[in-house]
């Protein structure tokens, strides 16, 4: 009886080429040599006798199924990645466990013309990749996918250069440049599918004359096409969160004004999804400065549009009543409640006078300013107020203090304590200390005064690339 057709396993169907470890299936009877048939005849037993088509089954079923587990295990670690870089990196891992390389490259060049343009090598210093990179780009292995139509969605177009210095007419400068790298052979595959478009190509490097099997060929062009959607989702991600950087700049100051004794500096960090969190400085009329800071509830563009909105209210009514911040505030807060009524903010203004060291502040539902001195490190005393858009009428009494020569004073939103990841009491104590902590040398320099706070209180600094939280923070030292 002839074994049934294999069935699709998991997946899988049996188009898959066979394992390499799986043994050949024995021919049929009618398909037996004559050696063979006249061994039979005599009675004399073949010195290698056919294996049983159910274990010839079994054996191809396993193998298809130890592919499955390769490529479910590659894809889930391909699918945690939250970075394009990060993703790319894992690509190049997985794929040279695939095809059975060291060393490789990815070039992303989607083809929509919007980037980012970017190399990532493995195995490969990033003087390795310049010095493939001056290579004619039609000559290299991975060249023709990314210029030529092969590369395009619908087409197989892998290019497998088995020996590279066998080859006829190989270009000068690449047999140079494989020569000073030590590989011999290449196996590139494009980075395209109809869904994502084609987004680049990737390239794996052997130190010897070599080329994948048709079973490995396989898998690895099984797992590209997994990791260009996987990639195109990411990519959508980083040009999502490179816009509302953009835009998120575009509504901050482009530069702090110069005002005589007075010195500004200003940090901050949008979060993944684009906040509301923003600070200004502004000159007001005789020889004035108004400060501010503030946080816009929720998150994203609509967030972002809202913060702008506001900051540039704010702007208005400090330059017709700055002398008054309760004034200011309030008409912020009538401004809010009938322009965004789903909205709240927290804010802070500050009238500053450089000449007398004389600051005039009012907050809503804000953080305390931090007056940062040789002599001093304390917290200014505020009111308790609500923030803005959480009350019928906000209101709430204006405080007012004296600074002396040579003292800085920061203001900041409340991002800068939730990216601590501990209780708001403990992240207030975290922020005295590294303020009190503030080397005496750098103390006359309010950018390194506000740099030196941010990496006593987060490791990273601001360039966590996992701090949910926006952060902004002002220093303004008076001389």
């Amino acid at each position: 009886m002839n074994a049934p057709h294999p069935s699709k396993v998991a997946g899988i169907d049996s188009t898959v080429p066979a394992p390499a470890q799986t043994v050949a299936p024995a021919p049929a009877a009618s398909e037996a040599s004559p050696a063979t048939a006249a061994h039979s005849a005599h009675g004399t037993d073949s010195p290698h006798p056919p294996r049983p088509a159910g274990a010839v089954l079994q054996d191809r079923l396993a193998g298809w199924v130890s592919d499955l587990t390769t490529l479910h295990e590659l894809t889930e670690r391909l699918a945690r990645t939250d970075r394009l870089d990060a993703a790319l990196k894992e690509l190049l891992r997985a794929g040279a466990a695939l095809v059975g390389a060291r060393r490789g490259l990815v070039a992303l060049e989607p083809d929509d013309g919007l980037g980012p343009d970017t190399t990532v090598g493995l195995g490969l210093a990033r003087s390795d990749l310049g010095h493939i990179e001056t290579v004619p780009r039609g000559a290299l292995p991975h060249g023709a996918l990314l210029d030529t139509a092969a590369g395009r969605p619908g087409r197989r177009g892998e290019v497998v250069r088995p020996d590279l210095f066998a080859e006829d007419g190989l270009d000068p400068r690449h047999r140079e440049v494989a020569t000073r790298l030590g590989y011999a052979a290449s196996y590139a595959l494009p980075l395209s599918t109809e869904a994502a478009g084609h987004l680049g190509a990737a390239v794996w490097l052997y130190d010897e004359p070599a080329e994948p099997d048709e079973r490995r060929r396989h898998l690895a062009g099984l797992y590209t096409r997994f990791a260009t959607e996987h990639l195109a989702r990411l990519l959508d991600g980083e040009r999502t969160r490179a816009c509302m950087a953009t835009m998120y700049e575009e509504l901050l100051p482009s530069r702090l004004p110069r005002l005589t004794g007075v010195q500004l500096a200003a940090r901050h960090r949008t979060g993944p999804r684009g906040g509301g969190d923003w600070y200004d400085a502004l000159p007001l009329p005789d020889a004035a400065l108004g400060l501010a800071v503030g946080s816009v509830t929720g998150a994203g563009p609509g967030a972002v549009a809202a913060m702008g909105r506001l900051r540039a209210s704010l702007r208005a009514y400090a330059v017709m009543e700055g002398e008054d911040p309760v004034a200011v505030l309030s008409d912020l807060e009538l401004l809010l409640r009938l322009t965004e009524p789903a909205r709240s903010a927290t804010a802070l203004f500050a009238y500053c006078e450089p000449a007398l060291r004389r600051i005039t502040l009012a907050g809503a539902g804000h953080c305390p300013p931090l007056l940062v001195g040789e002599r001093r490190t304390q917290f200014v005393e505020t009111s308790v107020s609500a923030p803005l858009g959480m009350l019928a009428c906000w209101e709430a009494p204006s405080v007012e203090f004296q600074t002396v020569a040579g003292e800085t004073v920061l203001l900041y939103t409340d991002g800068l304590l939730h990216r601590t990841g501990q209780s708001v009491d403990h992240a207030f104590a975290r922020l005295h200390a590294a303020a009190a902590n503030v080397p005496r040398a750098i103390r006359h320099d309010p950018g390194a005064v506000a740099d030196h706070v941010l990496h006593a209180l987060l490791p990273d600094g601001l360039d966590a690339t996992d701090g949910a939280e926006d952060v902004a923070l002002l220093a303004a030292r008076f001389e």
